[in-house]
């Protein structure tokens, strides 16, 4: 039987927070994470892909440990990208707005004014969250993490990636005073491993969710048969369908991305491409105007792609199968979210139908094939 937030061990003051965000059943992340935060709180390391509900898992116990008469830092979350980190700050706000004492949740990131982020953080706060790059300026202007007790890494892998290793060492050399790290990663390479080796408790606690509890259940997972050179006719047809729908395109290369946005366009469909070659301001720009909804449908590659997390997607369509099992979860994961439901598409061509199988067989999912 499934359990409640309130069996987790969460504080009941935050539960109507979560209720108000339509969150009623804990992931099995959740499920694994809460409880061991709540009453153990010692070093921890995660597998979990994105729209698992892993900012709950950890975010949730965090809240809980900190001291609100206590004006300094004391929780620390470090995110990979600007958009991940402001939604992290964004739901620890929401999962708090009944909360007896008050507990404040600082954001800091590049592309915002460093000396605002300094006047913020000279005000009582809490918890910080902040990607590794704006984190170093802000060591550099004086900034102490001596009290911080807890230490969140969302995404480690991503941020090794993205070339954070140096980064990362130095906030664990400027955190010695933690009590614990928690660190989330959707994989586990060598180099997250030696992050581990490094900086944590050869005792810490492992929580790994299998392949099949990660696919959130509330997806229709589908697949259509497509040559290459139908695809395109095939996407236009889809959004031109289902014209009220909001939705996220994958594409697995920059260029890719930029010429099916070309080609949308001229069918006078509302789409914007998100590749990694913007600059900050224009990536801004344009997620503004995909949450505001003055542009309908997002095309991204993988890459640009992290951190996105923009609620009521009813669909995500992928234009070719990514190269790894845990970006088919990373891509579909990006609809569904807060109980909502939502439609993932797959575009393959006639020889890929084995590795739809595939899929179904390790994340246990049933696809549908459209026409």
């Amino acid at each position: 039987m499934a359990q409640t937030f309130q069996q987790l061990g969460v504080p009941s003051d935050f539960l109507q927070g979560i209720e108000e965000l339509g969150i009623q059943t804990p992931t099995p992340i959740q499920e694994q994470v809460i409880p061991f935060l709540m009453e153990d709180g010692s070093d921890l390391i995660a597998q979990a892909q994105t729209g698992t509900g892993k900012t709950a898992a950890f975010g949730l116990p965090l809240l809980a440990k900190m001291n609100p008469s206590k004006k300094e830092i004391q929780g620390l979350i470090i995110a990979p990208t600007r958009e991940l980190a402001k939604q992290i700050g964004k739901q620890l706000f929401k999962y708090t707005k009944y909360a007896n004492d008050k507990i404040f949740v600082e954001v800091a990131a590049g592309g915002d004014k460093i000396e605002m982020q300094i006047e913020r953080l000279s005000r009582p706060t809490h918890i910080l969250v902040a990607t590794p790059g704006r984190l170093m300026d802000l060591l550099d202007k004086q900034l102490s993490l001596e009290s911080v007790k807890y230490l969140v890494l969302d995404e480690a892998d991503e941020m090794l990636s993205m070339g954070f290793k140096q980064e990362l060492a130095a906030i664990f050399k400027e955190t010695k005073a933690r009590k614990s790290t928690w660190l989330f990663s959707a994989t586990f390479q060598k180099r997250v491993q030696g992050l581990i080796d490094n900086n944590m408790s050869p005792k810490a606690h492992t929580v790994k969710v299998a392949p099949k509890e990660v696919v959130n259940r509330n997806i229709d997972h589908q697949y259509a048969i497509c040559a290459r050179e139908e695809k395109d006719d095939f996407i236009a047809k889809y959004l031109l369908t289902h014209e009220g729908d909001r939705g996220l395109i994958f594409a697995r290369t920059r260029a890719g991305a930029l010429r099916l946005g070309q080609e949308l366009t001229k069918k006078g469909l509302s789409v914007a491409v998100l590749q990694g070659d913007l600059s900050q301001r224009d990536r801004d720009k344009i997620m503004r105007g995909f949450r505001n909804e003055r542009i309908q449908h997002l095309i991204a590659t993988d890459v640009a792609a992290r951190g996105i997390d923009v609620e009521g997607l009813a669909f995500v369509i992928q234009h070719q199968l990514p190269d790894a099992m845990q970006y088919y979860t990373h891509r579909s994961g990006r609809t569904a979210r807060a109980g909502k439901k939502g439609v993932s598409i797959t575009l393959i061509e006639p020889n890929e139908r084995i590795r739809i199988s595939r899929l179904e067989q390790d994340l246990g999912l049933n696809f549908t094939m459209v026409e």
